[in-house]
C-alpha cells in the first residue's frame, strides 16, 4: 500500500478558509486518504485539515499593524518551515497571505517540494516586480480572476484561472422574503446591511464611521432598518459594546455571522473593501465600498497603488460601478448620499444588476474542481501522481 498523499496547506484569514475548504473537499475526491495539515480556520478543520496554530494569528492587515506582530509572525513561519522540511509534504499550498506564505513556498521549493499559491497577489495593482520572486518560489499559481494571468507572461509562470468559488456557491435565486423572515423583518422594510469587516483593525477604523453613517441615514429616513453581522464572537462583543454605549438610539440588529443572509435581506450595503464585496456583487446588491487604515500605512500604500480601483466589482468591470470611499472621506456626509442613491435610484440599480450578472457568469467556473485538477496535473508532472 502506498503512503497517503500529504498536503501542507496554510490559509491566513476567513476568505482563505473558504478557498481552502473547497479545495480540500475537491482533492479528497481524487485522493480519499490524503492528509492535510498546516493552518486553517473552522471550514478547513471541518474538512479534516489539522491546524497547528490558530488561523486568527495570521489575520492582520496593514504595514503598521503588521509591525507590532512581526516577531510573532516570523517565529510562527520559521516553525512551520522547519516542520515541513522535517516532515516533507508531497505538495504545499499557500492560500493568499502572500507576505507570509510566499516565503514558505520558497523555502520548501528549494528543498524539492512542489508548491502552489492559491490567489494571485495583486501584482497588477502594486509590487509588479513580485512576479520574479513568485516564479522562484512557486510552481503553480491559481488565479481567481480572468485578467490576472496576463501579468505573468514575462516570467512564463505556470498559472491557471480557476474562477471564484463564491460564484459557484451563490445562486441567483436567494429569497429576499426568506432572508428577512430570519431576522424578523417585514417584506416591505427598507434595509441597509452594514459590514465593517472581520479583522480587528477594520472594526477599529470602520465600525464607528459606518454606524455614524447609519445614524445620518436614519435622520433622513426614520423607517430604515440596519443589519450588522459580526464575523465571530469576538467581533460581536466588540460591536455590541460600541452600539450599547454610543448608538443605542439606532434601529440596528447585530447578528452573529450570517453576513450573506444579511446581504440577501438588504436593499443596499455599506461594506469594507474585500472579498465580501464580491459576495455582494454576485447577490446583485447595490453597495458603497469604503476602507480606512492607519495614516502611515495609507500614505505608503497609496504611493504604491497602480490600479484605478480597489474594489472587486470595479476591478472586474473595469469601470466605476460602485463608489469607493477611502481614508479621511469615510464620513457620514460622504457615505450617506451615495447610499441614498444606491437605495432609491432605480435606473442605477437596474444597470448594476445587469453588470453584476455579467461578472457572476465570468467567475462561475467550478473553481474548487478546476483548482484541484490543476494541483493534480502539477503532481503528475512532478512524478508524484498517486
Amino acid at each position: 500500500m502506498p503512503n497517503p498523499l500529504r498536503i501542507g496547506i496554510v490559509a491566513g484569514e476567513a476568505s482563505g478558509d473558504i478557498l481552502g475548504a473547497g479545495l480540500i473537499r475537491a482533492l479528497k475526491k481524487r485522493y480519499p486518504d490524503a492528509v492535510f495539515e498546516g493552518i486553517g480556520g473552522e471550514l478547513m478543520l471541518a474538512e479534516g485539515c489539522v491546524s497547528h496554530y490558530p488561523m486568527e494569528r495570521l489575520s492582520v492587515m496593514g504595514l503598521i499593524e503588521v509591525l507590532g506582530r512581526l516577531p510573532e509572525l516570523l517565529r510562527l513561519r520559521k516553525k512551520l518551515i522547519r516542520y515541513f522540511l522535517d516532515n516533507p509534504p508531497d505538495v504545499f499550498i499557500g492560500i493568499d497571505a502572500p507576505d507570509f506564505t510566499l516565503k514558505m513556498e520558497g523555502a520548501l521549493k528549494s528543498a524539492g517540494i512542489a508548491t502552489v499559491h492559491y490567489v494571485s497577489p495583486s501584482v497588477w495593482a502594486w509590487k509588479r516586480k513580485r512576479i520574479y520572486s513568485i516564479k522562484k518560489t512557486t510552481d503553480l499559481v491559481l488565479a481567481l480572476f480572468p485578467f490576472e494571468p496576463a501579468s505573468y507572461v514575462e516570467t512564463q509562470q505556470r498559472i491557471e484561472f480557476v474562477g471564484h468559488p463564491l460564484a459557484d456557491q451563490i445562486a441567483n435565486d436567494h429569497s429576499l422574503k426568506h432572508a428577512r423572515s430570519q431576522f424578523g423583518l417585514e417584506a416591505n422594510d427598507k434595509v441597509v446591511a452594514v459590514l465593517p469587516g472581520s479583522r480587528t483593525s477594520e472594526v477599529k477604523y470602520l465600525a464607528r464611521p459606518f454606524l455614524e453613517t447609519a445614524r445620518w441615514l436614519s435622520d433622513t429616513d426614520p423607517h430604515l432598518v440596519f443589519l450588522l453581522p459580526a464575523a465571530n464572537e469576538k467581533r460581536f462583543a466588540e460591536l455590541k459594546t460600541i452600539i450599547d454605549e454610543e448608538f443605542a438610539d439606532l434601529n440596528i440588529r447585530l447578528v452573529l455571522k450570517q453576513s450573506r443572509q444579511a446581504m440577501v435581506a438588504a436593499n443596499a450595503i455599506l461594506i469594507a473593501s474585500g472579498t465580501a464585496t464580491l459576495e455582494a456583487t454576485i447577490l446583485q446588491k447595490p453597495m458603497v465600498v469604503a476602507y480606512k487604515m492607519a495614516g502611515l500605512t495609507y500614505a505608503i500604500y497609496s504611493r504604491m497603488l497602480k490600479s484605478r480601483y480597489i474594489s472587486l466589482p470595479n476591478l472586474l468591470a473595469n469601470e466605476e460601478l460602485v463608489p469607493e470611499i477611502l481614508q479621511d472621506n469615510v464620513t457620514p456626509e460622504v457615505l450617506g448620499p451615495r447610499l441614498i442613491k444606491a437605495l432609491n435610484d432605480s435606473a442605477y440599480r437596474s444597470y448594476l444588476s445587469a453588470r453584476f450578472s455579467d461578472i457572476h457568469s465570468t467567475l462561475h467556473q467550478d473553481a474548487d474542481e478546476k483548482a484541484a485538477d490543476a494541483v493534480v496535473r502539477l503532481l503528475h508532472d512532478k512524478g508524484l501522481s498517486l
